[in-house]
């Protein structure tokens, strides 16, 4: 095992690696057993491996420190190779996938490998490699953008990720100050927020016309590797959740405004704040927040603490908010190590905690399939990953206090009403987009219009008074950057929340039987598609409307009945 910090980063050659991939392609296509077929396909898995590493290493340490030159460098030379390499590596998919021994493959490697390879197949002609360049580029300049926020506030200067305590202060005079602060660093820069946006737009357009679609919309499910649900199958779920979540939402943002004394429905700065005497705050230091994530882990499982302790003792978590320093988080793998990586930007708030439970979940499951060939199947679908982590956050419950002390009650009541609340917005999120990719020629003024009347149908529960207004003017999806870097991405996260709050019920019964079934669908990593995985795992469907009627019935009676006295 080794230590992040020693890893080795060296830029592949891109003609070499280009020659490996032909000559593998060529060999594949006269072997004449499955046996030398066998050897060069794991050669070229490890090669994959080999690549993604080198890959991985460039993308985290430019996100740990956008600043950094070097790695600036080499993030770009990643964002024009990869669309080359694509070429090549689907040259080979393609001679693997009319190869003779595919039948032999598939018993020994699974049937979904294929499923997918031909997915993927779907998504890539040499014709559409500079589009591919210039999306990875305007991805690159908007996260850089993000990263470079310095926001005057009191008289300092702080990122976004270092504004949310603010956001959240129990002050109304001070939180609705944060708010505006930093709404008008997105005012300032609005206009290349909105350009950046409409050059992906066009280029996603451009893309999907280019291989034969009507426009991004079904080339964005393929890149996606959505194989066992559709478009149709997403609306649905949409229509599920304004039939049944958002009046539940609606009505614990009525009960929010009840105890701050707020008339509803009520503004942006006020929904943040979910109790008068402040949100739930871990008590203690990162490094105190980090030893009760390996006391949680170390008693949850023998498995959990063994890794845990692994990522520890490894660097493999780099947690703290610094200059520079790419927002949001997200977990990631190094292959060639068979370790994963978590990265987040810790501001003293309840999201820290979240990132030990919720990052760790996606890591947790990456080391349990760490061993899989080829590499494609130690993942499963991103709807798949977001069940590991969203759930991981509720196992952590009997841990609670812990990590926050007297506000452990106001935990439970924020992270479970807030699983409930975040689910409208994440359909919102995906319903937009679908909107935005259907008319690829709105006008940025259009877009915020889509965004502010979505609004008024997913989260009533906002008041769009004009008080800060990138917020009211329905421009608030720009600080969302999924919709920048991963379209389509977003209803993962509201699929999952429904699977995890499955999980959340039966931890209420029985935690032992819980971990039986989280493991039971950890274990299967990427071997399966999603509604397999779950229906292997005594899980049921969130395409099922009853399933997301049920989950949020049971978990909105339990809020009823939470005993918040002595809370205001």
């Amino acid at each position: 095992m080794m230590k992040f910090s020693q890893m080795v980063y060296e830029r592949p050659d891109l003609e070499l690696v280009k020659q490996q991939l032909t000559d593998l392609t060529e060999k594949i296509k006269t072997a004449e057993s499955y046996e030398e077929a066998r050897k060069l396909f794991i050669e070229e898995d490890n090669l994959e491996r080999h690549l993604e590493t080198a890959m991985t290493l460039v993308h985290v340490r430019h996100s740990i420190d956008t600043r950094d030159t070097f790695y600036d460098e080499e993030m770009k030379f990643v964002n024009d190779a990869m669309p080359v390499l694509t070429e090549y590596t689907q040259k080979w998919t393609e001679a693997l996938l009319s190869s003779p021994f595919r039948g032999a493959f598939e018993e020994e490697f699974g049937k979904l490998t294929f499923i997918n390879a031909e997915i993927a197949q779907k998504t890539f002609a040499p014709e559409i490699i500079p589009m591919l360049q210039e999306e990875n580029e305007l991805k690159t300049q908007y996260e850089k953008l993000l990263a470079s926020a310095q926001i005057p506030f009191e008289g300092g200067i702080y990122t976004l990720s270092q504004m949310t305590p603010f956001k959240n202060d129990a002050d109304d005079e001070r939180r609705l100050a944060a708010w505006k602060a930093e709404g008008q660093w997105y005012k300032d820069n609005q206009a290349e927020l909105d350009d950046l946006y409409d050059k992906l737009v066009h280029v996603r357009d451009a893309m999907g016309r280019k291989l034969g679609y009507e426009g991004y919309t079904e080339l964005g499910y393929y890149r996606m590797t959505r194989n066992c649900y559709t478009k149709e199958n997403v609306e649905k779920f949409r229509e599920a959740v304004v039939k049944y979540l958002v009046p539940v939402a609606d009505e614990i943002y009525k009960e929010q405004a009840k105890r701050l004394g707020k008339e509803y429905p009520m503004s942006f700065a006020d929904n943040a704040l979910q109790f008068r005497s402040g949100n739930p705050k871990p008590f203690g230091t990162p490094k105190e927040i980090l030893a009760q994530g390996k006391k949680f882990y170390d008693e949850l499982s023998p498995e959990t603490s063994e890794f845990f302790n692994m990522m520890m003792d490894n660097e493999l978590l780099d947690v703290l908010s610094t200059k520079g320093k790419q927002g949001g988080g997200y977990c990631t793998s190094l292959p060639d190590y068979e370790v994963p990586f978590i990265f987040a930007n810790f501001n003293g708030t309840q999201g820290d905690v979240e990132v030990v439970t919720h990052e760790a979940g996606h890591a947790f499951a990456a080391w349990m399939n760490r061993k899989r060939v080829p590499l494609a199947t130690v993942w499963p679908g991103l709807e798949s990953c977001e069940v590991h982590s969203m759930s991981m956050e509720f196992f952590a419950w009997p841990w609670a206090e812990g990590f926050f002390g007297e506000d452990t009650k106001k935990f439970y009541y924020s992270h479970l009403s807030g699983a409930l609340t975040f689910i409208p917005y994440g359909t919102m999120v995906d319903h937009f987009q679908h909107i935005v990719y259907e008319k690829p020629d709105m006008t940025p003024k259009e877009r915020h219009g889509v965004w502010k009347e979505l609004l008024g149908v997913y989260m009533p529960w906002m008041k769009l008074d004009g008080e800060i207004p990138f917020y009211s003017e329905g421009e608030g999806w720009q600080r969302q950057h999924h919709i920048y870097s991963s379209p389509f991405y977003y209803i993962d996260y509201c699929l999952a929340q429904t699977v995890a709050l499955q999980f959340w019920a039966m931890i209420q019964k029985d935690q032992n039987n819980a971990w039986e079934h989280y493991m039971a669908y950890t274990k299967q990593g990427g071997s399966r598609v999603f509604t397999e995985l779950l229906s292997n795992a005594g899980m049921e469907s969130p395409f099922v409307e009853e399933t997301l009627r049920g989950v949020c019935e049971t978990a909105n009676q339990w809020l009823k009945d939470f005993d918040l006295e002595g809370i205001c």
